[in-house]
């Protein structure tokens, strides 16, 4: 990107590496140096939490306000209703008014974590509150007039789903007039002039931009930023173990922390720019190092990004439970703990019962596997026999279960 920008939040993104496209740079960048803009990040309600695929636009709402503008997070209670067909190969299974009101709720508190809310400095949106009461027909009239089936038919998003003879519901092909409307909306009722998103969202803002030109006659703006990858290619946000969630209560606190301790070194630089409020300099430095080294820019990358979501006691927490498991072979508190009935344990339990039972392992074959390969250890001592018995005495207060050098858990009684 070779446009040097004059407001602070553009140079942001430009020199941290949010920005991958934008409608008018120049346009937007000029509306920024003459005072507070607002914009808006739509995520619709599918689960209880956001997970760390979200996390870069979360960042980028945060920059946006710390550069004196004023972030919307648009919560999706209208649009969830119908789905995101956007580079999917199936329909999203249709959710419940109180399940979405309840995912919404798990949402929200990972916002108030990154976002100041107080004194209107942000605002929480539901799209439901114009998307439920809408006419049909009035809408149809007014709104779908001005959208071509044929342009909407060439969007990647929608001719990639085409292309593979997988079935588009007519309740799919709506979201994206939904979408449009969203942003009509929220310039009409509050001064929105820039929504932000994934790049494969690049669609939808488009159709939202042109839809408030024709309606309103009004110049409002798109920036996207790049749909991440780690340098090994796996989609952020994803580990072995499934989605990286943001609520403590979904993953804790030290799982997630060692989910950015376990960083590809390639990745290092980039994720501590884009994740972090570090100066660009330190995060080009820390970036660099190799060896040993790189390990201690990894330990202050989990901290830092830690420290944001949950709490700067949290992230120390967290480290000294990772120095002391993998330094000192210890236990550490914060590890996450499984539990075993003391049915079960009477009923007799082999070690590969155990694992497979608690989840540590996603099925006895597996976890048959793993200790052949020596992958297994109890307390520290590596564990040979399959039909190793489990009992009280084993576990006494707690046994620590160690697969592989990453993934550690504390086995209780319950």
């Amino acid at each position: 990107m070779t446009y040097r920008a004059k407001s602070d939040f553009l140079n942001v993104m430009i020199e941290r590496g949010y920005l991958a496209d934008c409608t008018d740079m120049q346009a937007l960048d000029e509306a920024l140096t003459l005072g507070p803009v607002t914009a808006y990040i739509g995520y619709d309600a599918t689960a209880a939490s956001l997970h760390v695929g979200h996390l870069l636009n979360i960042m980028m709402l945060r920059w946006f306000q710390k550069t004196g503008n004023r972030p919307i997070t648009l919560m999706g209670g209208g649009t969830t209703k119908v789905g995101d067909p956007s580079f999917r190969s199936e329909e999203r299974p249709l959710l419940t008014p109180d399940a979405i009101q309840a995912n919404i709720d798990g949402m929200q508190q990972v916002f108030a974590r990154y976002l100041d809310y107080a004194d209107g400095r942000a605002m929480m949106l539901n799209n439901a509150e114009w998307l439920d009461g809408l006419n049909y027909l009035d809408f149809l009239r007014d709104i779908g007039r001005h959208f071509s089936v044929n342009r909407m038919l060439s969007f990647e998003s929608v001719k990639s789903r085409l292309d593979r003879e997988q079935s588009l519901s007519f309740l799919e092909f709506n979201y994206m007039i939904l979408q449009a409307y969203d942003f009509l909306e929220l310039y009409r009722r509050y001064g929105c002039r820039l929504q932000m998103g994934g790049s494969d969202q690049w669609g939808n803002i488009v159709n939202g931009i042109d839809l408030t030109r024709r309606v309103l006659d009004a110049e409002i703006w798109g920036l996207t930023s790049p749909l991440l990858t780690t340098s090994d290619g796996r989609k952020m946000g994803k580990s072995a173990g499934g989605a990286v969630w943001l609520n403590g209560a979904m993953l804790s606190p030290y799982e997630f922390w060692q989910f950015w301790r376990n960083t590809t070194d390639a990745d290092v630089g980039r994720f501590l720019k884009l994740y972090t409020e570090l100066p660009v300099e330190e995060c080009d430095r820390l970036g660099a190092l190799s060896g040993s080294e790189i390990n201690a820019a990894k330990i202050i990358l989990a901290n830092e990004v830690t420290t944001l979501l949950h709490g700067a006691e949290a992230a120390a927490s967290a480290e000294a439970t990772a120095r002391e498991v993998f330094e000192q072979g210890g236990a550490g508190g914060d590890l996450e703990v499984v539990t075993v009935s003391a049915d079960a344990l009477a009923s007799g339990l082999t070690v590969v019962q155990l694992l497979a039972q608690t989840g540590i392992t996603a099925s006895g074959k597996e976890a048959k596997r793993l200790i052949a390969e020596g992958g297994l250890r109890l307390n520290n001592e590596a564990v040979s026999d399959p039909q190793l018995a489990v009992d009280a005495a084993l576990i006494g207060d707690g046994l620590k279960v160690s697969v592989g050098k990453k993934k550690h858990r504390m086995v209780q009684l319950g």
